[in-house]
């Protein structure tokens, strides 16, 4: 099996086992995710995950990570990006990468009439693979609306407190409220059951 060595912060690297990419579709919004190194590999400290965003692809609104970083590198086409605060924005083109630090304020979008490609590295991980499975999975299973945002509030509260995201816009103790008090009802409901065979099979 090969291994790869992932430099962190600290002066230990990381051993990682390559894996076979994993495709998988989202039937919704047409995006497509592969994953290239699941965080599942290095117990959350790592992921690596391949984006294809079709033409006019909504991408992901402006928010930040609390404790998560993401280096973005596009592959192909280009990827309009917002970095720091709305209305900041970049245009990556193939070859070119942007580290966004945990904290920082981004989003990203296909504006073009061509598919845009690009790799996420997320660092620490955390549990954000089983956020954007759980988002496709639900997608796959006709459980979203026709953004790709699933119906049902508790799978969508259970997703966000994974992703460790947060929306810029919405005011912050409005959205912990909320979303905490969605999944303590969720937990009491076992709603979080139906999510598990989403990331039960990753690898």
């Amino acid at each position: 099996m090969e291994l790869t060595n992932l430099q962190t912060h600290s002066t230990t690297p990381i051993v990682i086992a390559a894996q076979q990419p994993e495709l998988i579709v989202n039937p919704v919004t047409g995006d497509r995710m592969t994953i290239l190194q699941s965080s599942h590999e290095s117990s959350g400290k790592y992921a690596k995950i391949r984006f294809d965003l079709p033409p006019g692809a909504k991408g992901s609104p402006l928010h930040y990570h609390t404790n998560m970083s993401e280096t973005f590198t596009v592959l192909k086409g280009c990827l309009e990006m917002e970095v720091g605060c709305k209305g900041n924005k970049r245009t990556l083109q193939a070859g070119e990468s942007i580290h966004v630090p945990a904290l920082t304020h981004h989003s990203f979008c296909n504006t073009s009439n061509d598919w845009v490609a690009f790799t996420s590295e997320n660092q620490p991980a955390g549990q954000f693979e089983q956020f954007i499975r759980g988002m496709f999975g639900l997608a796959i299973d006709g459980k979203v609306n026709h953004e790709g945002m699933p119906t049902n509030l508790l799978y969508f509260a259970l997703l966000l407190k994974k992703a460790d995201t947060i929306l810029v816009g919405p005011p912050l103790i409005v959205q912990k409220l909320l979303v905490n008090t969605l999944v303590w009802i969720a937990h009491q409901l076992g709603a979080e059951q139906p999510l598990l065979k989403y990331w039960n099979n990753s690898h």
